[in-house]
């Protein structure tokens, strides 16, 4: 539990905040009813809620880590805004009953279920908690980000207390899948010296044709699909990420 406390913090400092902002300026002019109630699914520490807040929306951030929520709970203290939090698993959370206008969910959080067909209960369990009509935002890396990209890629970060490593690599035998092997040395000093803490992330996707069937067997409707935070009207062979609009039936 320490090791994953003091991941959870360090993946919140090292975050790219320009990354926030693309987000949010995505969101911004992508959300169909500014006035309804947003969920924003897998918000981690959330960090692109408390910017939506700021601008004027109702929202609540639903995360399976307890670690995430706690930094959450921390950053909306520090910028004095509510924000409600609910931890749960985006798989099956048919015991939260809540309907929100619209439910959002960035930084490949679909990326990390294991299979297409988690990926439907994830989808439908969004559709369950949307009003009808309601609008589901979100973004999955493409199979060029996990063929042609990641494979090979190196990352390097140091100041006088950390030190980050983060290499990826190809799956053999897993269609568009990569492992993420992310290292951290965080200075002790108790012991007057470095620890390491390892961490593999696994991240798969699918063709998109099979995101849109899926999407609409959950139960969804009006699917548009665009590329580069929404400013790529037509996604092509080589946008590493595709970003979602869709409302649920009804």
């Amino acid at each position: 539990m320490a090791n994953y406390q003091t991941f959870a913090k360090l993946y919140d400092e090292l975050f790219d905040d320009a990354a926030y902002d693309d987000w949010f300026q995505y969101a911004q002019k992508n959300i169909q009813n500014p006035q309804g109630e947003i969920l924003e699914l897998a918000g981690g520490a959330g960090r692109l809620a408390i910017q939506l807040v700021q601008s004027g929306h109702q929202v609540t951030v639903f995360d399976l880590s307890a670690e995430m929520l706690t930094l959450a709970q921390e950053h909306a203290n520090a910028a004095g805004v509510d924000l409600p939090l609910v931890q749960g698993d985006m798989r099956e959370w048919s015991d939260y009953s809540k309907q929100f206008q619209t439910i959002t969910s960035f930084a490949d959080s679909f990326n990390y279920l294991g299979s297409l067909v988690e990926t439907k209960m994830a989808f439908e369990q969004v559709a369950a908690h949307l009003k009808p009509g309601g609008q589901f935002l979100f973004d999955v890396i493409s199979p060029y980000q996990t063929d042609e990209y990641y494979p090979g890629y190196m990352y390097n970060f140091h100041d006088d207390e950390t030190a980050f490593l983060w290499n990826s690599y190809g799956v053999e035998g897993e269609a568009h899948t990569v492992e993420h092997e992310l290292i951290f040395f965080v200075y002790d000093k108790q012991i007057d010296g470095y620890k390491q803490l390892t961490e593999i992330h696994t991240e798969k996707t699918y063709e998109l044709k099979s995101y849109i069937q899926t999407l609409e067997q959950a139960g969804f409707e009006n699917i548009k699909v665009t590329g580069d935070f929404g400013r790529q009207d037509v996604p092509d062979a080589k946008t590493p990420r595709w970003f979602f609009s869709a409302n649920k039936k009804g």
